[in-house]
């Protein structure tokens, strides 16, 4: 057996476990990790220029590809504290990251140590394990069940806090002998997958439900597979958005109170049936349950037991891994075809295309200052099919919700449960890490931009383009409108005069010159005509320069984007177009 530091074993168990990627800031409590991964040599490193945004760029690096889980390192004190928001988001969202901070000494603990702090206590709501390793020998098998944990059932965050002393004593390890836990899924039975089929085939006007899960099991194949086979009609969530392409005939909209369409809500009061597939039933997707359940069953497939019947009881609830499921459901629908005896959806599905058609939202707008509906219209037409869309909270991801068009899994890459401010740039960050050749949109609000702009700097000196488009109404926009039943405008509007400014100072804060200072590059639009040319140059600048650009369009200060709270109680502000003939 080799002799050589804890810290040394814990990096070549996450060797062995696929990691050749972190993020993180050092400190002097997690410096021997960082020595033990530079002597090592096999993980890339990328400083943030803060430690919530290192976690988010890990939550961005994994959710960018299948298998990934990003790393994120700090001390346990402030870079400790500063990481929970980032394990909240990736909790929320199923997504697993792994956190490791460097402690004081053993003996030092409850000792008033500098930056000392029980963050395994602190990080506990908010991961699927968070654990102090007490003693040396242990680290190889704390982070080879930490891997087991984060993989196993809903995936989720770990924390691993190691004492300083912990990291630097020499224990026994052989990499050559270690080999990863098995991953644990829960698998549904035939008998119950037998049982959702005959309840899909009784139900006249079904629904299928694509949920993240059915991308966290990277079933995506498997999902469109079935719904062609029974000929169902497809809603996916926000977060599995891309699982059917925008496209495609089953794919009839999203549902929700925010990011959904007026079609796809339309259609969901429509149906009899919904078949939900590794999603959550969240309250921003279903609003009040009594009206989203009312004159429909529900069959629900999740992953984790407990999810089942936590917003409500379906008529049947399975618990299984999303691909596992969909494995059965496609042999046992297999059959009933053969047999002859899967109900025909034609008249339902033409019923559903036909409010898809017709059931829209105006985008053409032509004033100045712009309105947001436009910006969206002028990204479908420059990015395509390709792009791979980036994006946080508030108006600006309402908007890009309903307006945009994905046609790939992991093509919308989306904290949709937390939404923590400030999230966009560093996931954006991640995701380039994890994906040097896609083209890499972000879609923000000028709020989230400012949150965590520094990180702009980490994507300057570590080469990582994408683009950003920033629409700036000066204006915390979504908690403005959620102000209205108040009869309120308190303490929302980020403008002010700025006396450094000329060209946008009405505004505020100048984020051309701010962009500039954390050298990458940016662009200024205020006419609706000059958004594509303004796009199409920044494709060529983060070929050229290989920096972040950012493409600020000045929108009109007062936006209101379509939403409300029920889906059959949705306020429409702006023109809506009910298409005669499509």
């Amino acid at each position: 057996m080799a002799k050589m530091t804890a810290a040394q074993a814990a990096v070549w168990v996450m060797q062995k476990e696929g990691i050749d990627q972190a993020f993180g800031v050092p400190g002097a409590a997690i410096n021997p990790f960082y020595s033990a991964m530079q002597k090592q040599g096999t993980i890339k490193h990328i400083l943030a220029r803060h430690v919530e945004g290192a976690t988010h760029m890990a939550e961005g690096y994994t959710r960018a590809k299948t298998g990934n889980i990003g790393v994120a390192l700090a001390t346990s004190g402030p870079g400790g504290t500063d990481m929970i928001t980032g394990l909240y988001s990736a909790i929320a969202d199923s997504i697993p990251i792994l956190c490791i901070t460097g402690q004081a000494p053993r003996a030092r603990l409850h000792k008033e140590d500098f930056q000392a702090v029980d963050i395994e206590t602190i990080s506990k709501p908010v991961t699927k394990w968070s654990v102090m390793v007490r003693e040396p020998a242990l680290v190889p098998q704390v982070f080879q069940q930490a891997f087991h944990i984060m993989r196993s059932g809903r995936p989720g965050p770990v924390l691993i806090d190691l004492p300083f002393d912990v990291q630097v004593a020499e224990i026994e390890f052989d990499p050559d002998l270690y080999e990863p836990l098995p991953v644990y899924r829960p698998t549904a039975t035939r008998k119950q997958i037998v049982a959702a089929i005959n309840m899909l085939n009784a139900a006249e006007r079904p629904l299928l439900i694509s949920g993240g899960g059915v991308i966290n099991s990277n079933a995506t194949p498997l999902m469109l597979e079935f719904a062609e086979l029974v000929n169902v009609p497809v809603v996916p969530t926000l977060m599995g958005w891309g699982t059917v392409p925008d496209d495609h005939p089953l794919m009839v909209g999203m549902v929700g109170l925010q990011t959904s369409h007026r079609y796809g809500n339309a259609t969901m009061l429509a149906s009899d049936f919904a078949f939900g597939i590794g999603n959550r039933w969240a309250n921003r997707f279903t609003g009040s349950i009594d009206v989203f359940t009312k004159d429909r069953k529900f069959v629900h497939i999740d992953i984790e037991p407990t999810q089942i019947g936590r917003v409500f009881g379906p008529d049947l609830g399975i618990t299984s891994d999303a691909g596992a499921a969909l494995k059965l459901m496609i042999e046992v629908a297999k059959e009933l075809k053969a047999a002859g005896k899967l109900k025909n959806r034609d008249a339902w599905l033409a019923e559903c295309q036909e409010r898809k058609r017709t059931m829209l939202r105006k985008t053409d707008f032509d004033v100045t200052p712009i309105k947001p509906q436009r910006v969206y219209q002028e990204m479908n037409a420059v990015f395509g099919k390709t792009a791979r869309y980036v994006s946080n909270i508030g108006l600006s991801q309402i908007a890009a919700g309903q307006f945009l068009h994905v046609y790939k899994e992991r093509n919308w890459i989306n904290c949709g449960q937390a939404g923590p401010l400030g999230w966009t740039i560093p996931a954006a960050l991640g995701v380039r890490a994890a994906d040097p050749t896609s083209e890499i949109v972000a879609i923000t609000g000028d709020y989230d931009f400012q949150f965590l702009i520094e990180e702009l700097a980490a994507g300057a000196q570590f080469n990582l383009p994408y683009i950003h488009v920033l629409v700036n109404n000066s204006y915390l926009g979504l908690i403005r409108q959620a102000q209205r039943m108040f009869t309120m405008d308190y303490c929302v509007s980020l403008a002010f005069d700025n006396i450094n400014s000329t060209e946008n100072a009405s505004y505020g804060v100048d984020h051309v010159k701010v962009t500039e200072g954390l050298g990458c590059k940016a662009i200024r639009v205020y006419n609706p005509d000059d958004i594509q040319p303004a796009l199409r140059k920044a494709q060529e600048w983060i070929k050229e320069f290989k920096v972040p650009v950012v493409v600020e369009i000045i929108l009109e200060r007062v936006t209101n984007i379509a939403m409300g709270t029920e889906i059959n109680a949705i306020n429409e502000f702006e023109e809506i177009l009910d298409v005669k003939g499509a």
